[in-house]
């Protein structure tokens, strides 16, 4: 059995009260002050995250962008260096993978940043296929991760830096930037639906890092909260963000996930999976990930059956009570023909029909 890990802050997280679960095999703060008062701050002022189990990867070489073109679905001419892409991971009969951000660093050199559960395999997915001029290394151990988030997060972060983080548009990155004394990889990038940055530094630099950060957001401007696990999931729900392992799987592909953007099925040349996909998108899809408001108070969960008539016809992928919307709503996967805007469906709770209604997605925009 493989032992739970720690990241660099694990320390300061308990020495502010946090409380800490075992998440894939790290062991992380799922709350600190309270989830809906993390969530809340997220959205009001500023939250600060440790996400330092993250994994990494570096992809190398003359060959470097050919081989990314060939193993993700979206198209990296779309990202020049100084950019970042969002994109899927999959299998040859479209499953996914993971979903991962490619950080553009040259055409050389691409870091990959992976969800921690999948980082090995991912790995050794991709040095499967890694051919000749080109290198796949795991670098995880040389990062640790903070994403600051929220509308006072740009002013907060600006106390630390003498770089204009006005001029750094939305998924771009400065490779080199110092912050607080600290060298980092700083992108406005993102879990939570608002605006904010995540900073990527050495794991010997972050918690000093951690405590600068703080001292500035201790003061009254910006109300700075710390955020776990559980806050990050509602905000990544209420802006209907997918989380691997309940919107994207193996047994899921990118389009019944709704990533349509994101996947370039003319790309040339072919990405793995882009042939089951197009197959699967001529033949029509048989399922599709669509948004529910509950009627009445309840609280759906992953697994939980959708119902329309009385006959099962579809399951929740996420669920939770949000409190920015102060409604029950989840992501379910159901047939295309019920995922009409207005439609009645019912999640089964306990044994217990909820009415519930299919609603537009993102549940929460920002601005």
């Amino acid at each position: 059995m493989s032992q739970t890990r720690q990241t660099p802050l694990y320390s300061k997280h308990r020495q502010i009260g946090a409380k800490i679960v075992d998440f894939n095999g790290w062991l992380l703060p799922v709350e600190y002050s309270g989830i809906t008062e993390e969530v809340r701050a997220t959205r009001q002022s500023a939250a600060l995250f440790d996400a330092s189990h993250m994994g990494e990867l570096l992809i190398t070489g003359d060959n470097a962008t050919l081989f990314l073109q060939k193993m993700l679905t979206n198209d990296l001419k779309r990202v020049k260096p100084g950019q970042a892409l969002y994109s899927p991971l999959c299998q040859e009969d479209g499953g996914t993978l993971d979903d991962l951000l490619v950080y553009c660093l040259s055409d050389q050199r691409y870091l990959l940043v992976v969800n921690a559960a999948n980082t090995a395999r991912d790995l050794e997915w991709l040095q499967q296929y890694c051919g000749g001029g080109t290198e796949v290394d795991d670098v995880s151990d040389d990062y640790a991760l903070l994403a600051l988030q929220g509308p006072k997060s740009q002013a907060l972060l600006q106390e630390l830096t003498s770089s204009p983080l006005h001029e750094l548009k939305y998924f771009c990155f400065l490779s080199e930037v110092e912050i607080a004394g600290t060298i980092c990889l700083l992108s406005r990038t993102g879990y939570t639906g608002e605006d904010g940055f995540e900073l990527f530094c050495s794991p010997e630099d972050v918690p000093s890092l951690w405590e600068a950060l703080w001292k500035v957001g201790d003061k009254e401007d910006y109300g700075l909260v710390a955020a776990g696990l559980g806050a990050r999931d509602l905000l990544r729900l209420e802006a209907a963000l997918p989380l691997y392992g309940h919107e994207l799987s193996t047994e899921i592909t990118p389009l019944e996930a709704g990533l349509h953007p994101f996947v370039a099925l003319n790309k040339e040349p072919a990405f793995v999976g882009q042939e089951a996909m197009r197959k699967q998108k001529e033949t029509g899809l048989s399922r599709k990930l669509a948004g529910l408001e509950l009627l009445k108070r309840g609280m759906p969960r992953q697994g939980y059956t959708v119902t329309a008539g009385g006959e099962e016809i579809g399951w929740v992928s996420s669920g939770s009570f949000s409190p920015t919307l102060n409604k029950p709503v989840a992501l379910a996967f159901l047939p295309p023909a019920k995922t009409e805007s207005g439609t009645e469906v019912e999640v089964v709770i306990r044994g217990r029909e909820y009415p519930s209604r299919v609603i537009k997605t993102p549940f929460y925009r920002r601005g």
